[in-house]
């Protein structure tokens, strides 16, 4: 296991250092948990002791009521951080639950003062992750309060596929995709049918490709269209270049 979808991710908002490199390569290495599918992580009202970055596998965060009603509120994919400031909550107000297999790293809060301390490129480079993550949030309530049902799995079908690509884990027009239609139902907010239908639509259009577990995007603007999706809230432009690390010999030898 290693840090690299997380420093392929991080790298398109700010270059990182050599030592950079190694402190999250360390750090993805050290303290390494495995689970099975459909499992949970950690669960609401637990204490959160750690951060969790997700090295392998798809994860979910999720709410659930009483009598076992689910809304999934975002997906995680390798290279995701679950929370990067849990350390101030005194409990889970929510659970993480794993789709596939899932390889997770856990992140102490030394792990982060030390990287507070001095690495103040990795600590701009996990704000923005923050900031993308709160816009992600945003464009799901815009999903779940305005857009239909057609534009609601067209739009998230558009942003797995970016932060696939913004990972290093796609291949040409295709990627995996385990994600059951009761997975999109939870997360869009609709029935099981009407994504089953929507799918439907979408292979008709010749918008997307389904089979097995991989998804293929034949046309991505198409889908973007479909889905009104406009990616500026994933801030993919290398906003940071401003913040890119000059790789010394010193640099490398701090390492």
């Amino acid at each position: 296991m290693s840090s690299a979808s997380l420093v392929w991710k991080l790298e398109q908002f700010v270059r990182l250092s050599p030592v950079d490199h190694v402190i999250l390569n360390r750090a993805a290495t050290e303290r390494v948990r495995h689970f099975a599918p459909r499992v949970d992580i950690v669960r609401e009202g637990e204490k959160p002791k750690d951060v969790h970055l997700i090295l392998s596998g798809w994860a979910y965060r999720y709410k659930q009521l009483e009598d076992g009603r689910r809304q999934v509120v975002s997906f995680f994919l390798p290279g995701d951080i679950c929370d990067v400031n849990v350390f101030i909550l005194r409990e889970m107000d929510h659970s993480i639950g794993t789709i596939t297999a899932v390889s997770i790293a856990d992140l102490s809060r030394e792990f982060f003062d030390k990287v507070a301390a001095g690495h103040p490129r990795i600590v701009t480079a996990f704000w923005w992750e923050t900031l993308v993550n709160a816009a992600i949030q945003r464009e799901w309530i815009m999903s779940l309060g305005q857009r239909t049902a057609l534009e609601r799995i067209a739009h998230l079908l558009c942003e797995i596929w970016l932060r696939l690509r913004l990972a290093g884990l796609t291949r040409a027009d295709s990627c995996d995709f385990p994600l059951t239609q009761g997975d999109l139902a939870d997360a869009t907010g609709l029935s099981k049918v009407h994504v089953n239908r929507t799918l439907q639509e979408l292979r008709a259009e010749g918008l997307i490709v389904l089979k097995g577990k991989t998804l293929s995007v034949p046309n991505l603007d198409r889908l973007m269209r479909a889905g009104l999706f406009n990616p500026n809230y994933l801030h993919m432009d290398h906003e940071g270049r401003q913040l890119d690390a000059v790789r010394t010999s010193s640099d490398v030898a701090a390492g």
